[in-house]
Parts: structure tokens; C-alpha cells; sequence
């Protein structure tokens, strides 16, 4: 039964709770949002290149008014929450209206701490919190005066996007050096040097008195030695305050901030909290890593997955243009720590490690930051670092006796070292990420999340992606199809159509190719375009297919190929795993895995045998699952009404019918579906290519879902009642995506590039639907066949030769 949820907050931490929910269990909840700013969701991280004029408002938001409503989220905008209930489990606002609750999240967030100091309520008095405040600071004209109060990580970024404005900036300290938390002293002073470059004056040590004041506006700030600072805008960046009032007036148990457990529940059956506002275990989060963490967390708590929040180790980067810092761990000095510094005064390197116990326990790090992540892991692990001792300062590149190359720290890096501490996203996570097809910054970001936060990281994740593709990397948006012509996948797909092009040999010599055959870049992707383009007059060329089609199972790093049989919908039989169990053990096959897909995976198959293997398993009725190809893969199911008392249709049903139909199918990449019988998603159907989620009233089709540690989700394409129409619709959109997209294209990358609205359109029409239905059926008629049974009966037609020849022998 679907509950009401109320989320009191449109902050980062609330807005990824969101994302989770309808992600891992859309329709479990009819979520209503309230926030007192005017507006919905948007990357605060952000506002610094906003306020330098770096980024637009618009480009930061991260949830915008089509999300809500594609999510049915009821959003009460400029609305304020003036009173609870937990007897009656409701909320009124200052609209004075009363709504009922079933669970309740406090995002409530923080308050900007504003110190007392006489004048602290003068016009022009700010903080430096929300966007508001970044459009009074972006409103100074070049020249006007300003003076941030606070030199911590969210007053030097005031300061210099103001500053990159054109404003004269003054940042007045309390402490002896910048950042104090995060830096020690010789970091701090290079980090004043460098602000000091760029037009700011830093002024450390100084105490703020009082605030002058003009006909009821700031005019100046004086220092406790009498010093006046002339300003026409004054920005307090001191701290923050978790925003508790409301839950304090609701009766929660609130400290510092609201007290929840690991599982994000405060002290009322019901209520949670997350983000800024909370208190765990004694600590305060001001960071993004950790309020997404929380985030997670919650939603899982939610949705009833076990889940539990810890507090990690974590590591600050300053987004100051310019200033690459990073800081991470316990840097103060104590008995029996040990420091190593490195300094490089000409070229404004300083990097300062801190050893306990030969273990790494802290890193400060100035002007050459490329080994943070490195160093951060080695903290965040403990290992013993004692035989790295005399070269750790050098970073990974160095450990087994010299430097390599500019990209060695980030190859060296294991899979696990975190590239994204915003989002919690490991090395391994990105590179999976970039071998299934996401080959530029843009497509990580959608995949992973990894660099879409507070963007300190994307230089690392280029760098991943510099190393993981290799040649490959940073070609032109528009780049040739390959080196053997000039023209682009799509200049080549639009000409092949245009001209009737119906062979590859008409297309080396119509379209100008400078080799005679064409390279293994372009043979694979031309064979595509023309097998989708013309099926009926193009016959399909297996020499110009990847390895793994050509062998019809994938290769695996020690020479042995994966045998993966296809199960309608992930259903199988006895005899079917009868005879799986029995190749596993007549071809001694090391390793049997169930997949995620919902199939049976037997690893290390060795190539002489895969015929035979085919045979025994084709015997048993089994087919090819064409986890090597680029087509369908699998289509995950639940049990849907056949078993389950939540079953809203008979999603297993469909999802055999489904792959029925599509199995066997060439496409620009590969694709998988998937089938959930309610809107409990078992069957993950949101994170497909395909996935539909069966409702009361029918289907709800989505598309251009992605997977990843973290997902994007598919899109809404269609709402269908009956299941023939669910099936039409699908159908549509693979031959639409055959039709359209770019050899190795995900449909995710290609509905990104054409838009869904366009794809809709076309789905729209009843007949140009019937059109691409048919001619993928047309195609399946021709091209669909089981490559394991040919090759099967070719090793049945050469096995008695084989055998007689072996009887001869001996």
C-alpha cells in the first residue's frame, strides 16, 4: 500500500533521498516536498562558480520542475512548516494548510551562524548560504568593495568569485593561517600567497570589533586595533548551525543537531532526518560525501533493505581556481608521529605526510595534488606503508624505484581508491563504467554521478578516462567514424541510406574510404548500419564483427571463453539444470556463476571444446544467451502474480514474451530489459534499457536507464493498459534505436542525443509504430537463428571422423 511521505527541506541530501526512492521503489511512497526557498532542489556546492560567473542558476539545478513531476512529487515551494502533530501525524504550514503523514524526514538543513557583533543586522549584512545571497554578491558592481568575514573553505570562495568579478575582496581571519581545520601553517601561507595573486587581500590574525553602519546601511567593518575596512557589502562565512527549531518544538531529541541513529531515525518512531541538520554519534556533517551516505541510507531504511550509516574518514579539495589543495586525516603534531615534507618554493609545491605506527595517518598537499586520492586510501586502509617509507612523499609512481609516467599515479591507483568523495565513486566503478560504452566526461557523469557534485574531482576522472581508453580519448565531439575516412558514424549512416549504399564494397567506393576493405574500427559498425538499413538485400558479414561475436562467447583474460545459455525471463527447468550440471562436469568447467540477469554462467570453457559444449546443451533445449553480442541480453523478471501477493500482472509472463521476440537481434549496443510485476521493482526494471513496471492499471514503460554504483533512470516513455501494447511499444523503440543510433551507442547516450520527446513523437504515430514493428520482425525472420546449434551440428558431422582417426592412432 503506497504511504505518505513528507519531506520537510529541498536540500542536496533530501533531493538524493528522492532519487533513491523512485529509483528503488517508485510508487512506494506519494511524496510531498516542502521548502521555504521559492524553488526546488539545486547543487548549493555550486554556487561558487555561479557566483564567479563560471555557471549559470539553471545549470546547477538538479531537480527541475519536469523530475517532479515525472516522479508525481507534490512540491509546496515558499512554503514554511509552522507546526507537528505526531499524535495525529500531521504537519501545518504558513499557508495553513494541514497534511497528513505516514513518515516524516527533516531536511531542514543549516543556518548560517552570524556573529553578534554590533551592526550584524545593518542592510547589506549577508551570509553566504543560498542563492539569494550569491545574487547580492553577484550584483556588485567591478570596483565596489567588499569583505568576507571568515577564511574558512566557504569565505575563500566567496572571495574569489567575487574577486574574479572584479570586486576589490578583503578576507578578514580570527586564526593565524587559512583553513586552519583542513591546513596546517605552511599550507595556509601558500594558500594566502596565492589568493594574494589574484587581487585579494588577506589580512590573518585579525579581530572583528564592529560593523559600521550608514543611514542604516554597512559601510565599513573595524578591526579591535581600530582598523576600518571600507565596504559596501559585508559576507559572514563562519559556520554553520543545524536549523533544530522545529523538531525541538515537535519534541525530537535534539543536541547539537537532531539526534537519528544508523539507520537515520530520530527519536520518534517514524520521523528521520538527514543532512546538515542531524547529529550522529556526536558528530556534525558539512560535507556533501557524507550527507549523500546519510541519503542512501535512508532510502533503504524506507523502503525496508537493511542499511546503516557509518562515519568515514574524509578529505577536502578547494574549488578556488588556481589553488590545488588537498587536505585529509589527523596533521597535528604529536608523540611518536613522525612528519615528511617535501618543499619546492619555485614552483609552489609543498606536501606535508604525517606516519603513526607506520601507518599514514594524515596528508597536506599544495600545488601538485595528482597523488591525493592515492594517499587519501593509504589512510583510509592503514596499511603499513614501512617498505615504501623512503619513497611515499614521491606517490605511487615512484614505489619499486622510479618515476613513470605522468599518468602512472592514476594507473597505479587500485580499483577501489575513491575518485569522487561527493558521491563515495571508486576507480573500479568509473572504469566498468567507461568498458560499457561511457567514453567521454558527459556520459560518466550520467553513469556513475562520478565529477557531477562539486566538480574538484573531474580532472581525476579524465585522467581515468585518459588511462582506461588509451588513443582513444578526448577525440573530437565530431570525430571520423575511424582513420580510413573523414566522415562521422552519423555522415556515414545518413549516406549509406541516402544512396542506397547496400554493400561495404559500395561504401569504400562511394563515400571515399582511403583502404580498400576498411580497418576493424569502421567493418563492424558499416556491417551494422548496413544489416539495420537494408535486411532484406544485405547479408550479414561475421568477419566483420567484434572477437566475441565472431566466437560467439566471450573471451576471458586466461584464453578460455564464457558459455552463458539463454532462460526465457530467468525461468528454467530440472532438466535444463541437468544438463548445465553435466557439461559443467564433462568439460571440466572451473567456475559456475548465476548472474545478475538471472542465468547460469559457466567460466572457463576452453575454445576446442565449445562446440561440443553447444551440442550437449542445445540437446537439452537450450540456446545461445548472447552475453557476447550486441543485441538483447537478458530479460530479468519477478515472479510477479504467478507467486507473489504484492503481483499487480504477470510480469514473468512478459518478460518471456519479450525475449522471445528479441532475442537474437542486432543492435548498436547491447541491450537489456527488464520486468517488475509491481511498483516494489524487484526486477530493477528501472536501471534497463527497456523496463517496465506493471501497475494496477497496466504498464508503465521507461527507457534509457543506465546501471552503475549509482543508476540513471529510465524515463518515462509510454503508459499502456493491456500487455500487447506494452509489447508494441518495446518492440518500436529497439527498431527505432536500430534505426537511428550510433554503432556502440547505449539507447541511454543515443535518447540523450536525439531527446525523448523526439523518440516519443515517433512512437506517438500508430503508424509509423506498425512500421517499426514490422520491419524488425522482417529482420528477425531473416537474420534470427541459434549460432550454437550451427556450430553444434558441425562438430556432430566432424565427430566421427575425429573419433575414427583417434581409434586409428591407437
Amino acid at each position: 500500500m503506497t504511504q505518505k511521505l513528507i519531506i520537510i527541506g529541498a536540500g542536496m541530501a533530501s533531493g538524493r533521498v528522492i532519487e533513491h526512492l523512485v529509483e528503488d521503489a517508485p510508487g512506494a511512497y506519494d511524496i510531498t516536498l516542502i521548502n521555504a526557498e521559492p524553488r526546488g532542489n539545486y547543487n548549493r556546492i555550486m554556487l561558487s562558480p555561479v557566483l564567479a560567473g563560471d555557471k549559470t542558476y539553471e545549470e546547477i539545478v538538479t531537480h527541475d520542475d519536469a523530475f517532479y513531476a515525472d516522479h508525481n512529487v507534490a512540491c509546496k515551494f515558499g512554503t514554511k512548516v509552522v507546526g507537528i502533530d505526531r499524535g495525529s501525524k500531521t504537519v501545518t504550514t504558513d499557508q495553513g494548510e494541514v497534511l497528513s503523514y505516514d513518515k516524516l524526514i527533516f531536511g531542514t538543513g543549516s543556518n548560517p551562524f552570524m556573529i553578534p557583533l554590533p551592526g550584524h543586522d545593518l542592510n547589506g549584512v549577508i551570509a553566504y548560504r543560498d542563492l539569494e545571497d550569491t545574487e547580492r554578491m553577484m550584483a556588485l558592481e567591478a570596483g565596489a568593495r567588499c569583505v568576507v568575514i571568515g577564511g574558512g573553505l566557504l569565505g575563500l570562495e566567496a572571495a574569489a568569485g567575487m574577486a574574479a568579478r572584479g570586486v576589490d575582496v578583503t578576507v578578514v581571519h580570527i586564526m593565524g593561517h587559512l583553513m586552519e581545520r583542513q591546513l596546517d601553517e605552511a599550507a595556509g601561507y601558500l594558500l594566502k600567497k596565492a589568493l594574494e595573486a589574484k587581487g585579494i587581500t588577506v589580512l590573518t590574525s585579525a579581530n572583528s570589533k564592529e560593523i559600521v553602519g550608514e543611514n542604516g546601511h554597512v559601510k565599513a567593518l573595524m578591526l579591535d586595533d581600530g582598523t576600518e575596512l571600507p565596504c559596501d557589502l559585508l559576507c559572514m562565512a563562519v559556520g554553520i548551525r543545524p536549523n533544530t527549531a522545529l523538531a525541538q518544538e515537535a519534541g525530537l531529541a535534539v543536541g547539537r543537531g537532531i539526534h537519528v541513529d544508523d539507520q537515520m531515525q530520530t527519536s520518534i518512531e517514524g520521523i528521520f532526518a538527514v543532512g546538515e541538520c542531524v547529529e550522529h554519534d556526536g558528530a556534525l556533517f558539512g560535507l556533501v560525501a557524507p550527507l549523500y551516505d546519510q541519503a542512501k541510507v535512508l532510502a533503504k531504511t524506507l523502503i525496508g533493505e537493511e542499511a546503516a550509516f557509518k562515519q568515514k574518514s574524509l578529505s577536502t579539495k578547494l574549488k578556488v581556481t588556481g589553488c590545488d589543495l588537498f587536505s585529509a586525516g589527523d596533521f597535528a603534531e604529536g608523540e611518536g608521529r613522525e612528519d615528511i615534507v617535501f618543499r619546492d618554493p619555485s614552483r609552489g609545491v609543498y606536501k606535508r605526510l604525517v606516519i603513526e605506527n607506520d601507518r599514514l595517518i594524515g596528508a597536506v598537499m599544495y600545488g601538485d595534488t595528482a597523488d591525493s586520492n592515492w594517499f587519501f586510501g593509504l589512510i583510509q586502509s592503514g596499511e603499513d606503508i614501512s617498505e615504501m617509507r623512503e619513497t611515499l612523499i614521491f606517490g605511487p609512481a615512484y614505489q619499486g624505484g622510479g618515476a613513470s609516467d605522468p599518468l602512472s599515479a592514476v594507473a597505479a591507483l587500485p580499483p577501489e581508491a575513491e575518485i569522487c568523495g561527493c558521491n563515495g565513486i571508486c576507480k573500479g566503478t568509473i572504469v566498468d563504467a567507461i568498458n560499457a560504452g561511457a567514453t567521454d566526461l558527459g556520459a560518466v557523469r550520467s553513469t556513475t554521478k562520478a565529477s557531477a557534485s562539486c566538480g574538484t574531482c573531474t580532472g581525476l576522472v579524465e585522467q581515468v578516462l585518459q588511462v582506461t581508453l588509451g588513443d582513444d580519448f578526448q577525440m573530437p565531439t565530431a570525430q571520423p567514424i575511424c582513420g580510413c575516412c573523414d566522415l562521422t558514424h552519423e555522415d556515414v549512416r545518413l549516406l549509406i541510406k541516402s544512396q542506397e549504399l547496400k554493400s561495404q564494397e559500395a561504401v569504400w567506393q562511394e563515400l571515399g574510404w582511403k583502404t580498400r576493405n576498411g580497418c576493424h574500427v569502421c567493418r563492424p559498425a558499416v556491417n551494422f548500419y548496413l544489416l539495420a538499413d537494408w535486411p532484406l538485400e544485405y547479408r550479414d558479414d561475421p568477419q566483420s564483427r567484434f572477437v566475441n561475436e565472431r566466437k560467439h562467447a566471450n573471451i576471458q583474460k586466461d584464453g578460455t571463453f564464457s558459455v552463458v545459455p539463454r532462460m526465457w525471463g530467468g525461468i528454467t527447468n530440472a532438466a535444463e539444470l541437468r544438463a548445465i550440471a553435466d557439461a559443467a562436469d564433462k568439460y571440466n568447467v572451473p567456475t559456475v556463476k548465476v548472474t545478475g540477469g538471472q542465468r547460469i554462467d559457466l567460466l572457463g570453457v576452453k575454445g576446442e571444446d565449445l562446440p561440443h559444449i553447444w551440442a550437449d546443451l542445445n540437446k537439452a533445449g537450450l540456446v545461445s544467451g548472447h552475453a557476447y553480442s550486441k543485441g538483447l541480453r537478458t530479460v530479468k523478471t519477478c515472479v510477479g502474480t504467478d507467486h507473489c501477493r504484492f503481483g499487480t500482472q504477470d510480469s514473468t509472463g512478459l518478460g518471456i514474451k519479450l525475449e522471445q521476440i528479441l532475442w537474437g537481434s542486432w543492435t548498436p549496443h547491447k541491450v537489456k530489459l527488464a520486468v517488475s510485476g509491481c511498483p516494489r521493482n524487484c526486477a530493477e526494471a528501472t536501471c534497463k534499457d527497456v523496463g517496465i513496471i506493471c501497475v494496477d492499471s497496466g504498464y508503465q514503460v521507461g527507457v534509457a536507464g543506465a546501471a552503475g554504483m549509482d543508476v540513471k533512470e529510465t524515463e518515462r516513455l509510454v503508459d499502456v493498459p493491456t500487455e500487447a501494447e506494452a509489447i508494441e511499444w518495446t518492440t518500436a523503440f529497439i527498431q527505432l534505436y536500430r534505426e537511428n543510433a550510433k554503432y556502440l551507442d547505449r539507447p541511454y547516450k543515443w535518447v540523450a542525443k536525439v531527446g525523448l520527446d523526439w523518440v516519443k513523437e515517433r512512437l506517438a504515430d500508430p503508424v509509423e509504430r506498425t512500421r517499426l514493428v514490422d520491419a524488425f520482425e522482417l529482420s528477425q525472420s531473416i537474420y534470427r537463428k541459434d549460432p550454437w546449434a550451427e556450430h553444434a551440428q558441425q562438430a556432430e558431422r566432424f565427430q566421427p571422423l575425429a573419433d575414427l582417426t583417434l581409434e586409428a592412432a591407437e
